[in-house]
């Protein structure tokens, strides 16, 4: 007795749906099929530059004459100006061009034998294509290059759709611009759609002579953030800040800043310099530059980014110059025409000289010499006056010390010499024995001093010059 096939049905039915899900994700991953324009039978494809050969009959007609006629481009079928051109069964056309594109007929004493379309078309360029959106409430523009123009019947598609979506995705065609050679697709954006869900972008780009799809992009409407670059960028001196240059700009036109704003990145240089110097995270539409070279010329830069450093930066902005402020009162140089003054890569400042300071002699040779000038500006005759009344100082200073230690040494060396007589000791006679201590008074009375005695409290006697 055969056992039912409870179980197999379901896992049958699960396979089935799994299969079913795959396909569908298969489809929604996959671009439009791209391949050339369909072709009638009696279109010759030929490419620019080749040579090409048209048959009128495989076999050809015997003492008959056969004429061939290729009607000018652009014109009608019927009745449209047509050029005579060789005779025989077989013509050769060399080194076809574009303009050779139409119909080629061949006639046998005025009877139509055939009509052949000849194309003249190169096979397309594979795209590769990058979007981007100006501002939050633009459309998402894609586009890419071309190396050389492309034929004359290329048209360019491109299709947009949700990744991940069984759905119908949305077509655009895309035009070419000759100045900029390359194809421009505008993607419609609706209002209130998310910034943040992936979409699926595929180019195909097909002609008579081929077709060709470009690889698809996965895109998300902030991540392909723009904007234009800054506008009305100006560089300004600051009054007596020799070092300082105030830097000016406005946001492009396609960003509006009332509900959204930029953050900008500005870069600048010294003219003689090649490399720049780089200021991120500005906010505000205006920076000052602290670090200039005195006196040279700066180039100056700015571009933007959504404030939260979604999508990429702009483009770098015009060029725009500015020299700091420089000191009226300094001394400058003026040598005439013949003199110059340029920046040097060790920081100096070089001085062409002019061949009057050399003689005669130096009117005949290459010019004149180059001298390295310190790249500070010449002393303010103030800062002269302070070293002056400086050094002034020091040196009255310098000669009261000397003048008071003069008069201190003639001092010392009069007290230091013997007066006359000293050598000679003076004979003190002996007086009677001293009485008691007790019996002395303390304060004894005055007596005359005897004559050649030694006074000994008297201490001018000992610094006298006598």
């Amino acid at each position: 007795m055969a056992r039912p096939p409870g179980p197999l049905l379901p896992a049958a039915l699960l396979l089935l749906l799994l299969l079913l899900l795959l396909l569908l994700l298969a489809a929604a991953a996959a671009g439009r099929p791209c391949g050339p324009a369909g072709l009638s039978r009696d279109t010759v494809l030929g490419r620019p530059g080749a040579n090409v050969t048209l048959t009128c009959q495989d076999k050809g007609p015997v003492n008959v004459t056969v004429s061939w006629q290729v009607e000018e481009r652009g014109a009608a079928a019927v009745g449209g100006r047509s050029r005579r051109l060789a005779e025989g069964n077989a013509l050769l056309l060399r080194r076809l061009r574009y303009e050779d594109s139409g119909r080629y007929s061949c006639y046998v004493g005025g009877h139509l034998l055939r009509s052949l379309r000849l194309l003249v078309e190169e096979p397309p360029e594979t795209p590769r294509v990058s979007c981007y959106r100006r501002s939050h409430d633009k459309d998402v523009l894609c586009e890419w290059p071309l190396r050389a123009k492309p034929s004359p019947g290329t048209r360019a598609m491109l299709w947009v759709k949700r990744r991940f979506v069984a759905e119908n995705a949305t077509e655009q065609q895309c035009r070419y611009f000759s100045k900029a050679r390359k194809f421009v697709c505008r993607v419609k954006v609706p209002p209130g759609a998310d910034d943040t869900k992936p979409l699926v972008v595929s180019t195909c780009v097909n002609n008579g002579a081929g077709g060709s799809a470009g690889e698809d992009r996965i895109i998300t409407l902030s991540s392909v953030l723009k904007p234009d670059p800054p506008l009305n960028v100006t560089v300004e001196a600051l009054e007596k800040a020799p070092q300082r240059l105030r830097v000016n700009w406005s946001y492009p036109s396609s960003w509006d800043p009332r509900f959204y704003w930029l953050r900008f990145q500005v870069r600048y240089r010294p003219e003689p310099a090649q490399t720049f110097t780089e200021v991120d995270q500005v906010t505000t539409t205006w920076l000052d530059i602290h670090d200039a070279w005195r006196g040279t010329r700066h180039v100056v830069q700015v571009r933007a980014q959504e404030e939260f450093g979604h999508g990429t930066w702009s483009e770098w902005s015009q060029e725009a110059v500015g020299t700091p402020w420089t000191d009226p009162r300094d001394l400058t140089f003026d040598m005439g025409p013949f003199s110059s003054q340029f920046p040097m890569e060790d920081g100096t400042y070089g001085v062409t000289l002019p061949p009057e300071l050399f003689g005669e002699g130096a009117a005949d040779g290459a010019g004149g010499d180059i001298v390295e000038a310190s790249t500070h500006s010449v002393a303010s005759p103030y800062a002269f006056l302070v070293a002056g009344g400086s050094l002034l100082l020091g040196i009255a200073l310098f000669v009261g010390i000397v003048v008071r230690y003069r008069q201190t040494w003639r001092m010392g060396g009069r007290r230091g010499a013997k007066p006359e007589g000293e050598a000679q000791h003076v004979l003190v006679p002996l007086g009677p024995p001293s009485p008691p201590l007790s019996e002395t008074p303390l304060l004894s009375p005055p007596s005359p001093l005897a004559p050649g005695a030694l006074h000994v409290t008297n201490l001018d006697y000992f610094f006298s010059g006598r």
